[in-house]
Order: C-alpha cells, then sequence, then structure tokens
C-alpha cells in the first residue's frame, strides 16, 4: 500500500475552473496561497500562461513557445490567501469562456540560496511536497545550483527568461544525458550541453553551457519536482497501442497528469480530475499548444491511470509522466483510509 505523509494533497497542488468575465475577479476555493500558477483557456484557443512568486505575480512566460518574459498588468494581479486574483486580460479572462488554472505550493518569494557553484540564488521550496521554484543568473559555464528540496529532483523544468530559447525538462527516465522540450512535441534530444551529463543531487543539479539553460548574464527560471509516495509520481511506461491500454499505478488518485511520448512526436498532455467529462472521455489540454479542450480516452483511478485508446499521445510508444494526486491510495499510516474510484 501506498502510505502517504500528505494527508490532504489539495493543501499543495490544486485545480481551479473558472469563467471569464472579461474584467477582474478574484478566484477563490483553492485552500492555500500559490506561488505557481498555470492558466490555459479550454473553450478557445490562447497561450499556456505560467505565473509565480519569485519572478513576480505580473511576469508571464508560455510554456507553448519560446518567447522572453513579459511583464503584464492585467492577467494575475496578486497571489491571495486562497486563491488568486485577475485582470481583464483576454488570454485569462474572455467573457463567458471557460479555463483552467493549474496551481502549486512553495514558499512566496522565496530567499537566497548558496548551495552550488552558481553563487547566491533565490529558492522558493515546499519541503513537505517537495517542490521548489528556482532563479538564478546564467554564467555560461557549467555549474551546480540548488534546489533547496533535500531529495534529488525527479523532474525539473526550464526556462531562459531574457532569450527567445525552448523550454528544456530533466526527468529521472530518462537520466542526464538527455532532455525533451516544454514547447515542442520532439522526441528527446541528448547533449552533454544541458545537463552536463550529470543527474540531480539532493542539494544541486547541474547545467551545462546551452543558452537555454545556462546563458551569460540571462536570467533563468526552473521548477523542480520530486517524489513523495502517495503524493507525486514521475515515471514512464510503454504503451500497448490497444483501446484495452497500458494501466500505470501511481499509488494515488491522479488530481493531475501530464504525459509525453519521448521516442517520438506527440504532444504534452494534460489532465485533471475537475474538468467534465473523465472516464473514460476525459478532456485534454496541450502544454505546447494553443488549442482548446478536446477528449481523449483515458481513466483516472484510485490508483493510477488507464489508457483506452491507440492515439499515440498516451499510447502507442515510450512516455514520460508527472502525476500528482486527488486523493493516496491509502490516506496515512496508521489510519488507512483508502481512496475511492470514480
Amino acid at each position: 500500500m501506498a502510505y502517504a505523509s500528505i494527508t490532504k494533497p489539495s493543501l499543495h497542488t490544486n485545480t481551479k475552473l473558472y469563467t471569464g468575465t472579461g474584467a477582474a475577479q478574484s478566484l477563490t476555493g483553492l485552500g492555500f496561497q500559490p506561488d505557481w500558477t498555470w492558466i490555459k483557456p479550454r473553450s478557445y484557443v490562447d497561450n499556456n500562461v505560467l505565473f509565480d512568486a519569485v519572478r513576480g505575480v505580473d511576469k508571464r512566460l508560455i510554456s507553448n513557445d519560446t518567447n522572453t518574459e513579459s511583464t503584464v498588468a492585467n492577467m494575475i494581479t496578486a497571489f491571495d490567501s486562497d486563491g488568486f486574483s485577475i485582470g481583464d486580460n483576454d488570454n485569462v479572462s474572455r467573457n463567458s469562456e471557460t479555463l483552467v488554472a493549474w496551481n502549486w505550493k512553495a514558499n512566496g518569494a522565496g530567499s537566497s540560496n548558496s548551495d552550488g557553484t552558481i553563487g547566491s540564488h533565490t529558492v522558493s521550496v515546499n519541503t513537505t511536497a517537495d517542490f521548489s521554484i528556482v532563479e538564478w543568473t546564467g554564467t555560461g559555464d557549467v555549474r551546480t545550483i540548488g534546489h533547496g528540496l533535500g531529495v534529488a529532483p525527479s523532474m525539473i523544468i526550464v526556462k531562459n527568461r531574457d532569450a527567445s530559447q525552448n523550454w528544456l525538462v530533466y526527468h529521472k527516465s530518462l537520466g542526464a544525458t538527455k532532455y525533451v522540450r516544454l514547447n515542442l512535441n520532439n522526441a528527446e534530444g541528448t547533449s552533454s550541453a544541458v545537463w552536463n551529463d550529470t543527474e540531480p543531487t539532493t542539494s544541486v543539479f547541474t547545467v551545462g553551457t546551452d543558452g537555454a539553460v545556462n546563458a551569460n548574464n540571462e536570467e533563468m527560471i526552473a521548477y523542480c519536482f520530486a517524489d513523495i509516495k502517495g503524493y507525486s509520481k514521475f515515471g514512464k511506461y510503454v504503451g500497448n497501442v490497444s483501446a484495452d491500454g497500458s494501466f500505470v499505478y501511481t499509488g494515488f488518485k491522479p488530481a493531475f497528469l501530464m504525459v509525453k511520448m519521448t521516442n517520438g512526436s506527440s504532444h504534452w498532455s494534460m489532465f485533471d480530475n475537475k474538468r467534465l467529462g473523465y472516464n473514460t472521455s476525459n478532456r485534454v489540454l496541450y502544454a505546447n499548444e494553443t488549442a482548446a479542450e478536446e477528449t481523449l480516452d483515458i481513466d483516472l483511478l484510485s490508483n493510477g491511470f488507464k489508457c483506452l485508446t491507440t492515439d499515440d499521445k498516451i499510447n502507442d510508444g515510450t512516455y514520460i509522466y508527472m502525476a500528482f494526486a486527488a486523493e493516496p491510495l491509502v490516506a496515512n499510516v496508521g489510519e488507512s483510509i483508502p481512496a475511492t474510484a470514480r
């Protein structure tokens, strides 16, 4: 059984569905003040926009593009104690249209960290949920950077804020010789210039000379995650190209799931347990695309997920995934509260 140290996952990561009004509004009910918020329109075509408390609430990045960071005053206007506030920008509040916001808790604007060879940098870390936001100034050469988790990260997402560069992703199932690009549907790549062929440790991760992860005098941001039994899982699976598809055990009922094929071209598919249509025709959005919401046959179960289609987005190749819990399979040691299936 997957006994969990986190008995209420929604206090660390939570999904918010809302309808745009074309005006400013406050969105509540998360259960915490978010430090990383990712918004995607569901019913219309527009960008994935990402904001965090370290860079500043008005600093926008776009996961489906290589664009540099931009300052936009009327998108997210505040991270609040139980949610966040938005302005009237069409990307986050088109009138009468539906949107989704995925949210994670770190530790506010963060504090100085001196681990590694990069020099002083900023880390905002939630050590309970093993999530951190790391900001540093690039040097152009091989450096190590403190992540603050206390355990080795399982997945790291990096963006150069100052240059038109790809988003690069480390995933433990690929290892430090490989990378994937969050903004593209490409297969995995191989380069020693990205992670310097060096696995993360309990205190630092390594960046190489590639300008996407460590360009000289340019500002970088990373989102770091680690596995926690019953709460988060970062793994891989092989599809079976069958409508009775692959089952992937996570040890919890997924609240958020992102899947990417690594041996071929396919989108970064994102699912959650809040959008209507789950089991079997779940709603899917893509981290690398502006497309509106579609359906894709996958079951989110009490202990993992099961693919129910031959579609190459989830079941016709080799895949990595990141998943966060709605409920652990067994809530915590001593209480043995089982998760319910849908």
